[in-house]
């Protein structure tokens, strides 16, 4: 199997406990992650879906109304959608610096990873720790945390409803570029020590070495859709949430003014007072959640 480190990770503030109309309590225990968007004197619907990366072709499949709701939309909106020429092997590839990893690795780690991206079409002497780190990290949910059916070639759930999308033949949009992603990813832990880069990955490691299950929760909390949206909490990154949040809604808005859209990224994108979900009621959407069991 091929292994495809693409990484995809995650301005208005409200501390009332009411939301331009819209009383907080609607979006508690709702187990869900589907919401319905719509607008006074509008026609048009869309939704909103909140992915986990790591999940894939058995999760959705799951979840009836969410794959109807894809049905019915006309536009399939993604973090970043790969471009050919532009995915992260590509921009690695053009790269022409190596990462020293025996600076970074211990020897049996440095022959963990060689082994594990061995048919990678990526050239990891390129990547960065963060890149690594994150891939890591990925890899960890996707292969140890979350038991992936027969058949189910899906790098993560965003690439799988990103398949169904173009079954259904909609229109498949993206809020951004990978190479922005990438760039981001690395500034986030600009200036990070090296030391500290060691343990991370090491860590990170560790955990697919030993199979541990034991740092699953997030995956487990997921997909048990007992989510707290946290709408009057603040953000606490603006580089990898609020600051692309806002960048985000200034292409989601068009869209749903006019098309039926299925807005599908990572659910962290929803939550707190700088999330969509917040910024859509503050412009006078509402928000429905909608059950999805």
């Amino acid at each position: 199997m091929k292994i495809q480190p693409i990484t995809t990770l995650l301005i208005f503030v409200l501390t009332s406990t009411l939301l331009f109309g819209q009383n907080r309590d609607v979006f508690e225990n709702n187990e869900t992650l589907l919401f319905k968007v719509t607008k006074e004197n509008s026609d048009k619907v869309s939704y909103l879906f909140g992915t986990h990366h790591a999940l894939g072709k058995s999760f959705f499949d799951s979840l009836t109304v969410a794959n109807n709701a894809l049905k019915s939309s006309e536009i399939a909106i993604f973090e970043s959608v790969g471009i050919p020429g532009q995915m992260y092997p590509d921009i690695v590839a053009k790269r022409t610096t190596t990462t020293k990893w025996k600076k970074y690795l211990k020897k049996k780690d440095y022959s963990f990873i060689k082994n594990l991206l061995e048919n990678s079409d990526t050239d990891y002497t390129k990547m960065t720790p963060t890149e690594m780190y994150t891939f890591l990290n990925r890899y960890h949910k996707q292969h140890i945390c979350v038991e992936r059916a027969e058949g189910d070639t899906s790098f993560s759930l965003d690439d799988y409803i990103k398949s169904k999308a173009e079954d259904y033949n909609l229109k498949v949009i993206g809020l951004e570029s990978t190479a922005d992603q990438i760039k981001w990813i690395n500034e986030d832990v600009e200036g990070m020590p090296r030391r500290t880069h060691k343990r991370r990955l090491s860590y990170a490691i560790n955990r697919i070495r030993t199979k541990d299950t034991n740092s699953c929760q997030e995956t487990t909390w997921f997909a048990s859709l007992n989510i707290d949206l946290k709408l009057n909490k603040p953000c606490t990154n603006s580089l990898m949430l609020m600051d692309r949040n806002a960048r985000w809604m200034k292409t989601i808005i068009p869209l749903i003014e006019s098309n039926n859209c299925f807005i599908a990224v990572g659910f962290s994108h929803y939550w707190y007072d700088c999330g969509l979900i917040n910024q859509l009621i503050d412009l006078g959407y509402k928000i429905e959640p909608v059950k999805l069991k």
